[in-house]
């Protein structure tokens, strides 16, 4: 094997096992930016070393060793950890002895232990949505400093402070390293599964520069929710967004034309939504309903994904559902998003009158003052209600809001159209 291979080897490796690596990590030293700055040890010393004895049988286990070795050493040097230092120290002394062997037994169920809590450190309400995000890629996702700031289009300093100031917060609160319960879980869950779902949006639909999907973060994201699943089988919610990412993830490829266009939801090709997503949304939205309970508003949202799933064509979708559907999620999850969401689907199911009679009361409401999918909406219902001149202006209003480059060509395209069916 070349050192190139090795080097490419040791870089698809580092991306399997750093999460599993730093959630141990944090478990035996109880500080998650050491943990990182260990497990970062033990990559250094695999490019070392690899290259010349070659990728070990178990790779896993070696970072590990020789991370707990790196953290003897760290403790030992340490002086002001006292006496602290010398247990600790002690304690790794004898895990160290027998590492390969643990590592080799170790059961998957502890690794998944392991990750969870590291997923609900990583998501803590303490820290600010965007820092939770860029410390979740971090150490989940396995990302680079560098690969989050470019899939963000944000300084590269700006997410490395983020990091920085995250690892820090949690040190000083002493978040410990568990699985919350009770109450606390709740709110805890629903941390996590919002900075899940920040990231796949982020990918789904860029909020700015010129293309309108990021692959990569959507991917992260599915990664991510799929192993939140598989370590909390019984919480529905979790399904509930795993459904709700699958399926929209399934629509990728219909959503943007050869030029780089947009293409609308009813304008798109459905031979060429992914079936395989599909079959995995519809599957996980199955499991959430089968562990009873009201439906959450992750699960209500892949309900309504599923609708149009279901329909081989756009108008067979199930518009009056739907609308029924976002009665219910605005019963769990109150907001002027999903009100404005509702308008679209009673237009789309009793006609574009009642739909902007909803929207039109929207129009005052301060939290959607910027929010370029107001005046979008309410374009289109003007549009398919005849009263063009309207129609153009809210278009170019919503094209003036947006920070995506594709948002803004297809609005504008929609205005045009509106003043040419004017003059």
């Amino acid at each position: 094997m070349t050192a190139a291979d090795t080097h490419q080897a040791i870089d698809a490796v580092w991306r399997i096992e750093a999460p599993k690596l730093i959630a141990g990590l944090t478990r035996i030293v109880r500080d998650v930016g050491l943990a990182e700055d260990l497990a970062q040890d033990a990559l250094v010393a695999a490019l070392e070393q690899w290259p010349e004895s070659g990728v070990p049988d178990n790779p896993g286990a070696w970072l590990m060793a020789t991370a707990k070795h790196r953290a003897i050493d760290r403790l030992r040097r340490n002086a002001r950890l006292e006496r602290k230092q010398e247990q600790l120290g002690r304690e790794l002394e004898l895990q160290q002895e027998t590492a390969m062997a643990d590592l080799n037994i170790q059961t998957d169920d502890e690794v998944g232990d392991d990750l969870l809590r590291l997923m609900f450190i990583s998501c803590h309400p303490i820290l600010a949505p965007e820092a939770r995000v860029a410390l979740t890629l971090r150490l989940l996702a396995s990302l680079t400093t560098e690969e989050i700031a470019r899939a963000f289009l944000v300084p590269v300093a700006t997410i490395a402070q983020r990091i920085v100031r995250a690892k820090r917060a949690l040190t000083e609160a002493r978040v410990p390293f568990e699985v919350p319960a009770g109450p606390e879980l709740d709110a805890r869950l629903s941390s996590v599964l919002q900075v899940i779902y920040l990231v796949f949006n982020e990918g789904y639909a860029a909020t700015a520069g010129d293309d309108l999907m990021r692959a990569g973060l959507c991917e992260d994201a599915l990664r991510l929710g799929r192993i939140l699943a598989g370590l909390a089988p019984n919480e529905p919610e979790i399904h509930g967004l795993v459904a709700l990412m699958e399926i929209q993830a399934s629509r990728s490829r219909a959503r943007v034309g050869e030029s780089g266009q947009i293409v609308l939801l009813l304008d798109q090709d459905r031979g060429r939504w992914d079936a395989l997503h599909i079959s995995r949304g519809l599957a996980a939205l199955e499991r959430a309903e089968k562990l009873g309970g009201v439906l959450g508003p992750y699960a209500l949202q892949a309900a309504i994904a599923a609708c149009h799933a279901r329909a081989r064509t756009a108008a067979e979708t199930d518009w009056a559902r739907i609308a029924a559907l976002y009665d219910a999620l605005a019963q769990v999850m109150p907001s002027p998003v999903v009100d404005l969401n509702r308008a679209v689907a009673v237009g789309m199911a009793f006609g574009p009158a009642a739909g902007l009679e909803l929207v039109d009361a929207l129009v005052s409401e301060p939290s959607l003052k910027a929010y370029q999918f107001l005046p979008s909406a309410r374009g289109d219902l003007l549009e398919k209600l005849g009263r063009f001149v309207e129609a153009r202006a809210e278009f170019e209003r919503a094209a003036s809001l947006t920070q995506n480059a594709r948002e803004r060509d297809l609005l504008l395209e929609r205005a045009a159209a509106c003043a040419r069916r004017t003059s």
